[in-house]
């Protein structure tokens, strides 16, 4: 399976992270599958970073095999989602940025891509208009809804497909709205849809 993940999608984000580069097109970046980091398991600070950021964001799951998907017909690739975390080393990443290298290993890790329950599309009313959040300590600590995405989930998926064939279990992480920060130990994390808990670990 392949996971994808969505940067610069939301204009909230952008700002806090000072960047004025805007694409007309969604940009993308890949995890590779031992990123994954499911069944509520704890995270493990990994110990070439002294900043590991926590981002938030809607995850999809795909469901069929599709390649050069057209715009109005991607809702039909995905009926699963859920909430999940596209952990960053951002002091990696910021280095790398700094040489002009390419900063996988800051964002694609072991266990990197933290995901929660998934849950059918058919019980959030519009999938254009979704609450999310994340909570540590029982502090909300970042939110966001859907219907501030600069390219919306079937777009997207259409976007991808042009490059990628999309096989089923593909994951799609559809970028963080603005308030990402750190994770320390001992921190308990809670992911929500709506107000239906999906997602909840520990940093260890």
């Amino acid at each position: 399976m392949k996971i994808f993940a969505v940067g610069l999608n939301y204009a909230s984000h952008n700002k806090e992270m000072e960047r004025t580069f805007e694409s007309k097109e969604p940009v993308l970046f890949m995890k590779p599958d031992t990123a994954l980091l499911k069944g509520d398991r704890p995270f493990f600070l990994p110990d070439f970073s002294e900043e590991i950021h926590y981002e938030t964001e809607l995850v999809v799951k795909i469901n069929r095999l599709g390649k050069n998907i057209v715009e109005r017909f991607a809702c039909r690739y995905y009926d699963e989602i859920t909430v999940g975390i596209d952990f960053t080393a951002r002091d990696l990443q910021r280095k790398q940025k700094e040489l002009g290298l390419p900063w996988e290993i800051a964002k694609g890790f072991d266990n990197s891509a933290a995901i929660g329950k998934f849950i059918s599309k058919s019980e959030v009313p519009d999938i254009r208009n979704v609450d999310f959040r994340l909570d540590i300590n029982n502090q909300t600590v970042q939110r966001g809804n859907t219907k501030e995405m600069i390219y919306p989930v079937d777009k997207i998926i259409s976007y991808i497909s042009r490059f990628f064939t999309l096989k089923i279990g593909d994951l799609i992480f559809t970028g963080t709205p603005a308030g990402i920060g750190p994770v320390a130990i001992d921190d308990h994390l809670q992911g929500y849809l709506e107000d239906r808990k999906l997602l909840d670990f520990h940093v260890r």
